[in-house]
């Protein structure tokens, strides 16, 4: 049992460094590759070396804010979708199907066409506001009546707010032809045009999110193995679900805000990690924070060089790398019937 549990321990431990050795990777190709690329050494001097030239001025001025977004957005998303996966147990479970990115973009869509909000920095606070009021709607749904708040009671509230949420998006975008042309732009998801006032603005929601969402590691674990085993093991089930319900509104809601809505992130990152590092959420938790910016900032890369001198929007980009993976999944019948 001791060789098993080290050998366990060393396959985590090599796992968590290739992770940072990719995550260090993805850093250098989002400052470096483009629609001007521009040499590692020259990105090295512009970020160690205060180096002036053109290329330098282009990593600092628009790709380290880019790069950072990035870091940021992917890590939350991954980490938010963990989290509810672990307190629905249900293994689609993201925050776009449990209806907290269409609070945020409802919030959005709010921001334009009601309060005459138009710049990004703007969308942060709204965004924010819709997520958090969505999931406490589809948590109120799902506590009420017999049996509180259960995985399937979680999962059926959230598609009825999704729903709701959707109909009003359209509702207004449909009778403010200037808002849908604005809020196009930003519901694509994207990490272009983001500046270090984004990175101010959305970083301490980010930094509480996590925090309350690897504060209830434990209780993930507990309730993998069902309700009552949780209750057996001293943990507090309602506790678990709140903390880490509001993290992973915390943490959508922030990054959602800073990016747009970036699809496939929180579905596909919770299982590759626990693939990778096993079922103990103290260990899935950080292996998604790591693979979660991994996948993204290289999704944006490949937007970036796929069609120069234009670019397809990160949220398109790992959108089309996460229908493949859902496809598999199903195929090899991850989901339960």
């Amino acid at each position: 049992m001791t060789a098993i549990r080290t050998r366990r321990a060393s396959r985590r431990v090599v796992a968590t460094t290739a992770a940072v050795v990719a995550l260090l990777l993805a850093v250098l190709l989002s400052l470096a590759v483009g629609a001007r690329p521009v040499a590692p050494a020259t990105v090295l001097d512009a970020l160690l070396h205060g180096a002036t030239s053109p290329d330098a001025e282009v990593v600092r001025e628009l790709r380290v804010p880019r790069t950072l977004i990035g870091l940021m957005v992917g890590a939350a998303l991954a980490l938010a979708g963990t989290a509810l996966q672990g307190i629905t147990r249900n293994p689609i479970a993201d925050p776009g199907i449990l209806g907290i990115s269409q609070g945020a973009s409802a919030g959005v869509v709010l921001a334009i066409a009601v309060a005459g909000v138009h710049t990004l920095g703007g969308y942060v606070w709204f965004a924010f506001a819709g997520a958090a009021l969505a999931s406490v709607a589809v948590y109120a749904i799902a506590s009420s009546g017999r049996g509180g708040a259960t995985p399937v009671k979680l999962a059926l509230g959230g598609a009825a707010i999704n729903a709701l949420l959707l109909s009003v998006t359209t509702g207004v975008l449909t009778t403010r032809a200037s808002a849908l042309d604005e809020f196009r732009f930003w519901q694509i998801g994207s990490l272009d045009g983001r500046d270090t006032q984004i990175v101010a603005q959305t970083w301490p929601f980010l930094l509480l999110g996590a925090l309350l969402v690897l504060s209830v590691a434990r209780g993930l674990d507990a309730l993998a193995l069902g309700e009552d085993v949780a209750k057996g093991l001293g943990q507090r089930v309602a506790t678990v679900r709140i903390v880490g319900g509001v993290g992973a509104t915390v943490l959508t809601g922030a990054g959602v805000a800073a990016a747009g809505p970036i699809a496939f992130v929180g579905l596909a990152v919770p299982h590759i990690a626990r693939a990778v590092v096993g079922g103990d959420h103290r260990w899935v938790l950080p292996m998604a924070a790591l693979i979660g910016p991994v996948m993204l900032l290289v999704s944006d890369v490949v937007g970036r060089v796929l069609f120069p001198p234009g670019e397809v929007p990160a949220g398109v980009m790992t959108a089309l790398i996460g229908v493949p993976f859902l496809v598999t999944l199903v195929r090899r019948k991850a989901v339960p019937a």
